[in-house]
């Protein structure tokens, strides 16, 4: 059988061994030129969401929830996802949305917002939620995929790059590096990073249910880690870099947001902050395909890569040892750019 490299043991990277093992590959090396999830993956908000505006990311979401569901609490709780819309444009955003998700079989409902305590709802106008959808520790699903992969016989290779391998197969997992890879291999990829960043509370009393909660219109949204609160929002200027540096200047804004939305949170502090980097393509969507004779490619996901990595990781499987997938890979195919593929997607968090 073939030898299989994959390049990144990212979540995605990971899922993607793990899935070829369990498929019955039995020569495939995990490698990473640093360790398990090193670099953006150890830098997620660990949301889970199924709420997308197009199908392509839905199904791929869909097809990835049961997996987190079954890794149990250490690695994902299905605390849902919680959006709020605070005008009549923002309202038919969400309404349009859900008809879309619920025609697709997402447990998406319109619901009050004060289902959850403490949050400020007076200048709410609608808001809907899904239970199914969670967060997670982008870390802990890494390792245990790599647990498991390792289990059914991938050899790990930490410290270790994947073009100094012998291979007959390389899958390019590495994120905003994918692009790096992709041109020692002969590959163009349209990947660009974006920084983004995320800011931690000081410790707070919150329920252990506290639901990933997002303002709709101006994208800033907060999760529960432990027994603080993690923040995340759209930056005024995209920063096209790879440079992984915090803007302090947007945390007084930040914590007058909190402060509004949950009351809880009212006094509440930013004791750590960190930015890593989402590998963007022109559209949003990940490419994930053959894009060369022996060279895969599972990259580019725009900040989605965590919540549908299990999808992905089992679709490539399939497609590199079976000639194809159960799941419709074709909108995630490289060739899409040439024919100036655009921004599908708008609900980017």
């Amino acid at each position: 059988m073939a030898r299989i490299v994959v390049a990144g043991a990212g979540v995605v990277g990971a899922s993607v061994a793990y899935h070829l093992a369990l498929l019955g590959a039995d020569d495939v090396v995990l490698a990473d030129r640093e360790t398990i999830a090193a670099r953006a993956t150890s830098k997620g908000m660990g949301g889970v969401r199924q709420q997308f505006s197009t199908e392509a990311e839905v199904r791929l979401a869909q097809a990835s929830i049961d997996f987190f569901a079954s890794l149990g609490p250490e690695c994902f709780l299905q605390v849902g996802y919680l959006f709020l819309a605070t005008t009549e444009d923002g309202l038919a955003q969400l309404d349009e949305r859900r008809e879309l998700q619920a025609e697709l079989g997402v447990p998406v409902e319109r619901v009050d917002a004060s289902l959850v305590s403490g949050l400020r709802v007076d200048d709410v106008r609608g808001a809907v939620f899904c239970r199914t959808d969670g967060v997670g520790s982008p870390v802990a699903v890494a390792r245990e995929l790599v647990r498991r992969a390792v289990e059914l016989g991938v050899e790990l290779r930490e410290g270790t790059r994947a073009e100094e391998l012998d291979a007959d197969i390389v899958v390019i997992a590495c994120g905003a590096d994918s692009v790096e890879l992709g041109a020692k291999l002969g590959v163009e990829l349209p990947v660009r990073p974006l920084c983004r960043q995320l800011l931690e509370t000081s410790p707070l009393d919150l329920p252990a249910d506290l639901p990933m909660t997002i303002e709709a219109e101006s994208g800033f949204h907060f999760r529960r880690r432990g027994d603080r609160l993690v923040l995340a929002m759209t930056d005024p200027e995209p920063r096209w870099t790879d440079e992984e540096r915090v803007d302090e200047s947007v945390i007084p804004d930040r914590l007058r947001r909190l402060a509004h939305r949950y009351l809880p949170a009212a006094g509440a502090r930013i004791e750590n902050a960190w930015a890593g980097l989402y590998d963007m393509t022109p559209d949003a969507h990940p490419i994930v395909d053959r894009v060369a004779d022996g060279v895969y490619a599972a990259c580019g996901f725009s900040g989605h890569g965590f919540m549908t990595s299990p999808a992905v990781g089992l679709a490539l499987a399939q497609e590199i040892l079976l000639g194809g997938a159960d799941l419709d890979l074709s909108p995630y195919r490289l060739e899409r750019f040439a024919d100036g593929a655009v921004f599908p997607e708008t609900l980017l968090l």
